[in-house]
């Protein structure tokens, strides 16, 4: 995805406006001098990245992917929360999913021409970090690789996802509410769970025949998962779900 990088010359930074630059992506920037009545070190600002979309011109009225690329159009971010609350940008989480838009002609594997499963006007969700953004007549898109589309979002519900390829859709299981001897846990304290109950598979990934081998769990099967594979979203039901690869899954409990 394009950067734009901000340096102090750019940027007029005051010590009470740094938490709105929390979470941006580390990198190698390096500041050479602050403005004056700011007292804070280089190592404070050590890279502050902003993610920018590459601008197409107004001259290209069409955009084609190429392989197995796909073009998204990207949902506009929630500006107000589910009790009307007008969020702020800085609180305005990043969409995950969009609108498919068109597609490439798909990839070769061995002798096989393996075409896109997404059609165009699919509603899908796809990984976090994933792809390029472009902003294309005036609204901003994503061409990504189909690999990195987790799932096909069939009414408007997580739960509802139709997972693609090797992914695996999981509901998560509540975090324990208690210690073994019995202490409450507070929700700072609470373990993020990494256990929890198949929903849906997708048809598996693949091969070199571009024939798809179906995964080793099934919908209702209870896993345990790497702690820090996967995208998290909360369903409407306020339930929280994980979609990863099947390879990310480390034992079925019983």
């Amino acid at each position: 995805m394009a950067t734009s990088q901000l340096t102090a010359s750019s940027v007029s930074v005051s010590a009470r406006n740094l938490s709105s630059f929390e979470g941006l992506r580390p990198s190698s920037v390096k500041l050479a001098s602050l403005r004056s009545g700011v007292s804070l070190s280089h190592r404070s600002f050590r890279s502050l990245v902003v993610k920018a979309a590459t601008v197409v011109a107004p001259k290209y009225t069409s955009i084609k992917p190429l392989g197995d690329r796909v073009l998204v159009k990207i949902k506009v971010a929630e500006e107000k929360s589910g009790g009307g609350i007008l969020l702020p940008t800085s609180a305005q989480s990043k969409p995950q999913g969009g609108e498919v838009v068109v597609v490439g002609e798909g990839k070769t594997i061995g002798n096989n021409k393996l075409e896109i499963s997404v059609m165009p006007g699919s509603q899908v969700i796809y990984s976090k970090y994933a792809g390029t953004e472009v902003e294309f007549n005036g609204t901003n898109h994503l061409i990504l690789k189909e690999d990195d589309i987790v799932g096909i979002l069939e009414t408007d519900d997580i739960k509802d996802l139709k997972p693609l390829n090797d992914r695996v859709l999981i509901k998560v299981a509540e975090a324990e509410e208690k210690t073994a001897g019995g202490l409450l846990l507070t929700e700072a304290t609470k373990e993020k769970p990494s256990v929890g109950t198949v929903i849906a598979v997708g048809p598996g990934a693949p091969d070199e025949e571009g024939n798809k081998k179906p995964l080793s769990v099934s919908p209702g099967s209870t896993v345990l998962y790497s702690k820090y594979a996967g995208n998290d979203f909360k369903g409407s039901d306020g339930v929280n779900y994980i979609v990863l690869r099947a390879s990310d899954l480390m034992a079925v409990l019983s």
